[in-house]
């Protein structure tokens, strides 16, 4: 069961595609923060999801916000991947110990192994204001984080 809106969100600390760790709580009391889980790198739905935030990216990397993706995927797999997308987002790697971040968020397929499309927008106090989940095959609709991120 997914974390649900007015929760407190998981703090984490996970590594990013430059081996770099990044933790929520650093975000608290600065920035709002799109956490979004994704099942894996170079995968057709996930590229495209991940692309289009590219493409949108200052409605989600300002001095307000911060988006943060998150796979099962190794670190070094996720850094030829933002380097082949060109994008330059923290991608943060939950593979091990595998999957721990996604299971606290209540997003994580154990008979798969990795993480369903789960998005949690979390205000600058680390409550989760608003969330979407998706199965493995349906994209989702970054339209709807702007209108949540609007509302904060």
């Amino acid at each position: 069961m997914a974390i649900e809106v007015g929760a407190k969100a998981p703090d984490f600390q996970l590594k990013n595609q430059h081996g770099e760790s990044v933790r929520l709580s650093d975000f608290r009391g600065e920035k709002s923060v799109v956490l979004l889980f994704y099942p894996f790198a170079f995968t057709g739905v996930c590229t495209g999801e991940l692309c289009a935030l590219r493409d949108e990216l200052p409605k989600f990397v300002n001095d307000d916000v911060q988006l943060l993706a998150v796979s099962n995927d190794s670190p070094f797999s996720l850094r030829v991947f933002a380097e082949q997308e060109g994008l330059e987002y923290p991608l943060l790697s939950d593979f091990w110990p595998h999957g721990e971040t996604s299971r606290a968020y209540g997003v994580f397929d154990e008979d798969k192994g990795c993480a369903v499309r789960g998005t949690f927008v979390i205000d600058k106090e680390g409550v989760v204001r608003w969330t979407v989940v998706n199965g493995l095959p349906d994209a989702r609709d970054l339209n709807d984080y702007v209108k949540a991120l609007e509302a904060l």
